[in-house]
């Protein structure tokens, strides 16, 4: 049985470590709420820019490459999760997720590449001997395009240079600060682009297929900011869970450590009461 020492130092050390994980929830609420509002400022402009694909798209006569879908000898996945852990289930579903397509989609490794956003997963994924083409870490809490500026543009580019044949992507969708839902998304080729409301009829100088050469590439980078802005939202969000949890957990466990004490501190006192009596009793 632990001495009343031993349980008192154990308080003690669960209190302060309460004391971290409730600081650590605080914060983590701070950055959700900028999070927040980062992803969903984000959102007016996607559609827009949907909607403006949709109808030059609708208004041209070719179809554009990074629009067709081809034979598939090679697939890239890009992979958004957190530089660091105390975030709950947040890493290990994505992670989980897309091994299980991997493994359902391929037989080799030859047939894909990672494009890892986080440290977790570009770590996961090079242990277990993926090729990882691109990475990008240590990002911002609430980072801006130039900071994931290369790994968008060499996932765009070598899909359209044919190097692969399609792109897609996983992250944590943000629902709310206790729901995310892992999300699987084709970036390439954009097959379903659809408008979120009614198009409109252009003409245009220079031509539609000019214009889809330069606007789609960016319709494509921009899926992913905005992925990786939602998933920012969403690791705030499962850090805050996580370290509230924990600080509920160190409370209960502190609970029952002060319960724990009391009764081995009474024992204590009564043995003593009964030492006393016995000896006094051994006297007379």
């Amino acid at each position: 049985m632990a001495s009343l020492r031993d349980i008192k130092n154990r308080i003690s050390s669960t209190k302060k470590t309460s004391q971290i994980t409730r600081a650590m929830q605080m914060v983590s609420a701070s950055k959700l709420s900028r999070a927040e509002l980062n992803a969903k400022a984000f959102v007016p402009y996607m559609d827009k820019i949907q909607d403006v694909v949709a109808s030059i798209a609708q208004g041209s006569n070719e179809t554009h490459p990074m629009m067709t879908t081809r034979p598939v000898a090679k697939t890239a996945y890009l992979v958004i999760t957190s530089d660091r852990g105390l975030v709950g289930g947040y890493n290990s579903n994505i992670l989980r997720t897309v091994m299980a397509r991997i493994r359902q989609r391929h037989t080799s490794n030859d047939e894909f590449v990672i494009l890892s956003v986080g440290r977790k997963g570009r770590d996961f994924f090079a242990k277990q001997g993926m090729t990882i083409l691109e990475s990008a870490i240590a990002l911002p809490d609430h980072p801006t395009f130039a900071d994931i500026k290369e790994i968008t543009r060499k996932a765009v580019g070598m899909f359209s240079d044919g190097t692969y044949d399609e792109v897609y992507m996983y992250y944590n969708h943000f629902v709310s600060a206790i729901q995310q839902e892992v999300t699987e998304k084709k970036v390439l080729p954009l097959t379903d682009i659809q408008a979120t409301g009614a198009t409109a009829s252009y003409e245009f100088d220079p031509s539609a297929e000019a214009i889809l050469q330069v606007l789609l590439p960016q319709y494509a980078e921009s899926l992913i900011f905005g992925a990786v802005l939602d998933g920012k939202a969403s690791e705030h969000a499962a850090s805050m869970t996580a370290m509230k949890s924990a600080t509920d957990n160190a409370s209960d466990l502190i609970d029952g450590l002060t319960l724990s004490y009391n009764r081995a501190r009474q024992a204590a006192i009564t043995q003593e009461i009964t030492e006393i009596v016995g000896g006094a009793a051994a006297l007379e």
